[in-house]
């Protein structure tokens, strides 16, 4: 997985998410011979096996244990009666096992995936494989100045020391004579050395010197910056090659004895071991050789031969990457949950699919999202070890049988929940801590809600949208959450084969309807729902009255019949038909509910009022009793709704297709219709361990004021909703700030309209910035050989001399403001701010959009 620009965190797959090394995947685990015969059982006869060595794929129905396909501490699949044909959740789904490999590999990138670090951060940095950046520099000395800088050093240097050389230094030797015998020099401040002793020690002195003033030269001159930004920052092999030239001028020099290093190190030879080491002629030798080293080695640490000869062989490690992320050596591979349990055969088993790439990355999530929920009920944890050594990485599969999507469009870290949707760019908006990193979405983050305005072809969908339900998809697999994602047909939200359940609303061939009372008995419920759905974006109507409408006709009809209407019926209804009345009537009477009589009654006494809302109800229900949708929302025994109140109770994966091209308007209203199901679903959920998430790519005409109070309350029963608009201007304006302040994520994508940046900018705030002034004021001299000064610099310049007043001060300024948002945001960039449920947040950044 590629970080792009986490400073380092290159993982060893970075194209794609780790994989089975041999597709598909394989439903049996890793063959270890039989202990009785040496030989893996699926090598025999399949009729020699007994049962219980058997591969679950392998066995007969009566044979199979329930645990193969469902094993405990997993969702199981929904209910038979919710099972329709033609869904993936349906039927279960079996695998043929694929040949091992001839030899398995060293190691697999799902291996070297699950052993990669995941750091802590802020909201939205993806995490997989990185790396701190260094320190941010004051301010960067310019290549002019800095190559100026060294020369004028190197130069003083140079003088300095043919000064000291020559003796134009006075009492250059009085701090040598204070710490020697006064019988080793002669008389005077400046007198030269009288002995042997003398000389020696000058020559000593002479070293130390010459060592602090290249010392100090180096520093003055920043000569370290100067290797860094010419030198090291070309690489190998250059680095390599300037150290070589650098050593072989070196060595030139002190052995031509302009630098004064070999006869210093003879005299504290001979001062230390005696004068007579040298009459041995290897001793000599060894010493010239030591110098020589020791003079070579700095330039060999400076210029990394180690390194590149490593390399260069083939017997080392090459150097890491400027994107590579360091690999752990942590025992997450071995699965220590397991073994802390007591479980090592089943950790071993695991441990050797993953070293033998037979399983991917989904697989580890979802075993080990099946281990945590299996130690919830201890009594479940033996028979998912138990799957685990029959089945290895096929064991707790999702319902579907799916071990993996079948084309992934983005990069994910299954393990995190996050998906890799661009990177931060390198511009002043963004803090310098996050310039360059990835940026990622999770469940964390979709908690809050994320809400995308851009015109189209700004990228929502195949940027942002898709990547989204890609991640959430691959989420559900791991048993971890279910996604309903909606939109237009043919809309790029991923291929069938994705998705347990696809519904394309007004298609002959489509398995699945909806249910437009969103599964529910109480004809309350369903009508408080179903009026936000059909008349919520009607500002002058009530939906509470709409909803009461509703009641009174759906409580009637569902005690007469047993279900509620279809949408004909319901249609009369609203019309008033007398002979739907007349009907409906009878066979209350028939049944005995005078209480549903009374309802009725009020309904038949209402209609035609002032301000009657049903005309209006039963105008939105005409736009669903088209040809195109005949049969489609029945009811009653004989209908095949999709219920989505089962997204709160299985991970599934949900694809709605609608009829956007002809039938626009219809559209707009089952999505609006589709939005307040949601939140009214995963409002009253009970249990809430599992991340729901409804997707709209074109939320146009679809949120209404109580669609924003239900988004505002999904954070806190672990649901979110991500909307896609293509102007804020798709809301009623009396909703454009609820709406803004309900979601915790927000992207303003390249091409949106002043008027869309300025709510942006609202809503994200300012911030304190420290802002400079400069004011020049001209300067008038008082003498007359100033005067003349500045005449004849206004004379070559042509322009007056002026001092400049620089005024530093603290102000409150927009972090990005409309025009910024219009009109600074390039193509395939987006301004996104981000926000986790537990209040952390991201200020607004642009990013570039890779997903």
């Amino acid at each position: 997985m590629d970080d792009d620009g986490t400073r380092g965190g290159r993982g060893p797959s970075a194209d794609r998410a780790p994989g089975p090394a041999v597709p598909p995947p394989p439903a049996h685990p890793p063959r270890v011979p039989h202990p009785a015969t040496g030989t893996h059982p699926a090598d025999r006869n399949p009729a020699e096996r007994n049962p219980a060595e058997r591969n679950p794929a392998e066995r007969n129905p009566a044979e199979r244990n329930p645990a193969d396909r469902y094993p405990s501490g997993t969702h199981p699949g929904p209910p038979a009666e919710q099972r329709r044909p033609g869904a993936a959740s349906a039927q279960p789904v079996e695998h043929r096992p694929a040949p091992p490999a001839a030899s398995p590999p060293s190691g697999s990138p799902v291996d070297a995936w699950l052993r990669t670090p995941r750091p802590q951060q802020e909201p939205g940095v993806w995490r997989y494989g990185y790396t701190p950046p260094p320190p941010e520099e004051s301010e960067r000395v310019s290549d002019r100045s800095l190559l100026v800088g060294a020369l004028i050093a190197l130069l003083s240097a140079l003088l300095l020391w043919s000064l000291w050389r020559n003796g134009y230094l006075p009492y250059r030797l009085v701090p040598l004579k204070l710490f020697t015998p006064g019988e080793w020099w002669n008389p005077g401040t400046s007198g030269g050395p009288r002995t042997i002793e003398g000389s020696d020690a000058l020559t000593v002195y002479e070293a130390i010197l010459f060592g602090l003033l290249a010392y100090g030269c180096g520093r003055i001159g920043n000569f370290s910056e100067l290797f860094r930004r010419h030198v090291a920052e070309r690489g190998q092999p250059f680095l390599a090659l300037a150290a070589a030239g650098a050593a072989g001028l070196t060595q030139l020099l002190v052995w031509k004895e302009t630098l004064p290093v070999v006869r210093p190190v003879l005299v504290l030879v001979a001062s230390v071991a005696g004068g007579e080491i040298y009459q041995s002629q290897t001793v000599v030798n060894v010493i010239y050789g030591l110098i020589a080293a020791a003079v070579l080695w700095p330039f060999a640490r400076l210029g990394r031969w180690r390194e590149l000869i490593a390399a260069r062989r083939g017997s080392g490690v090459p150097a890491p990457d400027a994107d590579a992320a360091p690999a752990t050596t942590t025992s997450a591979d071995q699965w220590p949950e397991l073994r802390a349990a007591g479980w090592a055969d089943a950790a071993d088993t695991l441990t050797a699919e993953v070293r033998t790439g037979r399983m991917n990355d989904v697989d580890v999530a979802r075993l080990r999202h099946a281990w945590r929920l299996a130690t919830r009920r201890p009594d479940r944890l033996g028979p998912l070890a138990e799957s685990v050594l029959r089945t290895g990485g096929a064991a707790a599969l999702h319902p579907s049988g799916h071990r993996d999507l079948p084309r992934r469009t983005a990069r994910h870290d299954v393990l995190t929940g996050q998906v890799r949707i661009g990177r931060c760019a390198d511009d002043p908006h963004n803090p310098y801590i996050r310039r360059g990193t990835g940026l990622a979405l999770d469940p964390a983050l979709l908690g809050t809600s994320l809400l995308a305005v851009g015109p189209p072809g700004a990228g929502k969908s195949a940027r942002l949208v898709r990547p989204v339900v890609e991640a959430l998809a691959l989420r559900a697999l791991a048993g971890q959450a279910a996604v309903l994602a909606v939109g237009g047909a043919g809309e790029p939200l991923g291929p069938d084969e994705a998705f347990d359940v696809v519904v394309r609303v007004g298609h002959p061939g489509s398995a699945h309807d909806i249910d437009l009372y969103g599964g529910t008995t109480d004809p309350d419920e369903a009508a408080a729902v179903l009026a936000e759905g059909l008349v919520g974006d009607v500002g002058s109507l009530d939906s509470r009255r709409a909803a009461t409408v509703l009641a009174q006709l759906l409580g009637p009809y569902r005690a007469a019949h047993g279900h509620f209407p279809s949408v004909p019926e319901l249609r009369e209804l609203l019309d008033g038909t007398p002979a739907a009345f007349a009907g409906l009537r009878a066979s209350l009477e028939a049944a005995g509910h005078h209480a549903m009589l009374r309802e009725l009654d009020a309904r038949s006494r209402q209609a035609g009022g002032p301000g009657d809302p049903a005309p209006a109800l039963a105008d939105r229900v005409a736009l669903l009793d088209r040809p195109t949708f005949a049969g489609f929302f029945a009811t009653g025994p004989d209908a095949r709704p999709f219920e989505l109140r089962a997204l709160g109770q299985y991970p599934l994966r949900v694809r709605v297709d609608l009829p956007e091209r002809g039938h626009a308007e219809a559209s707009r209203l089952l999505t609006r219709l589709l939005l307040a199901q949601f939140t009214a679903i995963t409002a009253a959920r009970t249990d809430t361990s599992l991340f729901v998430c409804l997707v709209l790519d074109d939320a146009t005409h679809a949120v209404t004021a109580e669609t924003v109070r239900g988004i505002r309350r999904l954070r806190s029963v672990n649901a979110g909703a991500v909307l896609a608009l293509r102007t804020v201007d798709d809301v009623p304006e009396a909703l454009h700030t609820p709406l803004l302040g309900a979601v915790g994520c927000t992207a303003a994508f390249s091409g949106i309209t002043t008027w869309d940046g300025k709510r942006f900018a609202e809503a994200w705030g300012k911030e304190w910035v420290e802002t400079r002034e400069v004011a020049q004021h001209t300067v008038f001299a008082d003498q007359p050989f100033t005067r003349a000064l500045h005449a004849l610099r206004k004379l070559v310049t042509g322009k007056a001399v002026t001092t400049d007043a620089v005024t530093v001060r603290q102000v409150e300024k927009e972090r990005w403001s409309a025009s910024e948002l219009a009109y600074a945001v390039p193509s395939g960039h987006a301004v996104i701010r981000l926000a986790n449920v537990d209040g952390e947040h991201a200020p607004p950044l642009l990013v570039h959009l890779d997903g």
